[in-house]
């Protein structure tokens, strides 16, 4: 009896679990078939690789140039520090009162509103260190903002690695550092994967950060180096937005399609490689 009653349990419980995810999907599947019928009418390649010949009219891609490379720029800045950060705090660090305050203090950081981090960016990339505005100020911003999730979510995946691997690793004569590197991080490659798409998706759409350190309301060509501004998605549907009322409907739910799009795929891409490095673990064991 009680087994059954468990097992009726276990399928309520199952189903009020399905039934709230569900829910939860309702908003985004009306939200983007919303803009996919609003926006899909004008997207073409010329709308994509064309050049704008007006901040309402023409194509996207010096926005769209300028997102990917201020993307990627600021992971190649964040993702390293914050691995190894993540790797002192879970593999050397003593667990005291310094680590627990540490711990806070990075957890803290990670819910500060990214107006501050673009008024730091300005006052310390853009004034202090003289670099104007341009991709490496903004990719320096993005990468202050993005270090504290990444760090925490790459401390947890990290922590999450179950010790006899790390006791089975250095019994064998491997040392620390070999450990930490060879064992416990390819390990947590899933999770690692899990942060760099939350920091890609929060790099890619963020508007206040760029606005102070990087983004041009209208510069159709691209930049020639990292000292240049350039147009960004986030902030072109901005201007288009707010600040432009010759734009279409349909340039700007075109624009917010491609910008949905894009940090949809490159979530993708980055969930097909923690599966496959699942996959590659499960494996090994």
């Amino acid at each position: 009896m009680i087994k059954r009653t468990t097992r009726i349990g276990d399928v309520f419980g199952y189903a009020v679990i399905y039934s709230l995810t569900a829910i939860t999907f309702i908003p985004l599947l009306a939200f983007i078939v919303y803009i996919v019928a609003k926006g899909i009418g004008r997207i073409d390649l010329d709308f994509l690789f064309g050049a704008s010949s007006s901040l309402e009219s023409g194509g996207i891609f010096a926005p769209l140039y300028g997102t990917i490379i201020l993307t990627l720029l600021s992971l190649l800045f964040s993702v390293p520090i914050a691995l190894f950060a993540a790797i002192y705090l879970s593999e050397y660090a003593r667990k005291n009162r310094w680590f627990a305050i540490i711990e806070l203090t990075i957890v803290n950081l990670a819910g500060v509103p990214s107006v501050v981090y673009g008024l730091f960016g300005l006052g310390l990339f853009v004034v202090f260190f003289g670099f104007g505005k341009s991709l490496l100020a903004g990719a320096l911003t993005m990468a202050c903002m993005s270090l504290p999730l990444l760090i925490t979510v790459f401390y947890q995946a990290l922590k999450a690695v179950p010790n006899t691997l790390r006791e089975a690793s250095l019994s064998l004569g491997a040392s620390k550092l070999a450990t930490a590197f060879r064992v416990v991080v390819p390990t947590a490659t899933p999770g690692i994967f899990t942060g760099v798409i939350l920091a890609t998706a929060r790099i890619a759409g963020e508007t206040a950060p760029v606005l102070f350190t990087v983004a041009a309301y209208y510069m159709p060509q691209l930049p020639q180096s990292v000292y240049d501004q350039s147009m960004l998605l986030s902030y072109h549907l901005y201007a288009l937005s707010t600040q432009n009322s010759a734009a279409s409907e349909e340039q700007k739910f075109a624009v917010t399609l491609v910008l949905v799009t894009l940090v949809l795929l490159v979530n993708a891409l980055a969930i097909l490689g923690r599966a496959r490095a699942r996959k590659k673990i499960g494996n090994l064991e």
